[in-house]
């Protein structure tokens, strides 16, 4: 099974479904049931996804340096690391830029020119692989059937802590020194909550958003993929009918020719009745005169006996 879908999965879009359909048979023909049905379960990778497969086959050296820029950033930013994030930030766009491009100058060597669309899927692809462990790990396999979508995005960087007010200058007025920082600190706390509520507001609404994006995003390509396995469908099945159409002619013309053969036996039969049966009235009428001849010969012979 293995060897089957990297041997599928290596192809370009264009030759994956005969391909599959040629593999799917042979199983069949070999009796087993399961493997053939696992093979046209298989589903044809999308141009973008085909082009990730690529970069992964073709560039195999390069799939590890990805995998641990995404461990890095994941660990960056479960520790608040804010230096280390703005640190691998940098790296992440210009790793993500270089394989992106190497993907598309495979995919054009290889016949197959992307279109801004499928670019802009495999940038969001190798973006999903630095966020989240199950996608890095689907596209080191080299299998993919449609693009991945990134998660919404890894967490604000943290900020360096504000620095608090300072204290009033020594001689200021008593009660000022006592109540109008503290008052301050209250509003920048009160102001402070209230930003932190309309991020967390915001970040939970882009959330949402994202997974409605995304759920979308799949409905969408689950949807170009069917009618484009309906439409390959349908092309083999009017491929299929023309044949049919052209056996059902030479049949038909053959039909034609045995029922002439047929009349022309039966017509020959006939004749040979008739022949048969004038045969027999002839051979009839022979025998008797047949007869007769012996009859009178003997007559003859019988009185030539007595004048004797």
């Amino acid at each position: 099974m293995d060897a089957v879908a990297d041997e599928l999965y290596g192809l370009r879009p264009d030759r994956f479904t005969a391909a599959r359909a040629q593999r799917a048979a042979a199983a069949r023909r070999a009796g087993d049931r399961e493997l053939a049905e696992k093979i046209s379960a298989m589903r044809r990778p999308s141009l973008s996804a085909w082009s990730c497969n690529l970069l992964v086959r073709e560039r195999s050296d390069e799939i590890q340096p990805l995998v641990q820029l995404g461990e890095a950033l994941r660990q960056a930013h479960q520790e608040l690391d804010g230096e280390q994030l703005r640190r691998l930030a940098g790296q992440q766009q210009a790793l993500i830029r270089a394989l992106a491009q190497q993907a598309e100058r495979l995919a054009a060597d290889a016949g197959h020119p992307l279109g801004e669309g499928a670019r802009q899927e495999v940038r969001d692809t190798l973006q999903a692989v630095l966020g989240d462990p199950d996608a890095a790990r689907e596209w080191a396999a080299g299998r993919l059937t449609k693009a991945l979508s990134p998660a919404v995005g890894f967490p604000a960087v943290p900020q360096a802590p504000a620095a608090r007010p300072k204290a009033p200058p020594r001689g200021s007025h008593p009660r000022a020194k006592v109540t109008e920082p503290r008052e301050a600190d209250r509003a920048d706390d009160a102001a402070r909550r209230q930003r932190e509520k309309q991020l967390a507001e915001v970040r939970r609404a882009a959330e949402d958003a994202g997974r409605d994006l995304s759920a979308r995003e799949t409905e969408a390509a689950e949807a170009a993929r069917a009618a484009q396995e309906a439409a390959e469908l349908a092309e083999t099945l009017q491929q299929r009918a023309g044949e049919l159409r052209r056996r059902i002619g030479e049949l038909t013309e053959e039909l034609g020719s045995t029922e002439d053969e047929q009349r022309r036996a039966r017509a020959g039969g006939r004749e040979a009745r008739e022949r048969e049966r004038a045969a027999r009235k002839r051979l009839s009428t022979a025998r008797a005169r047949a007869q007769k001849a012996a009859d009178e010969l003997e007559r003859l012979a019988g009185a030539d006996g007595r004048d004797g």
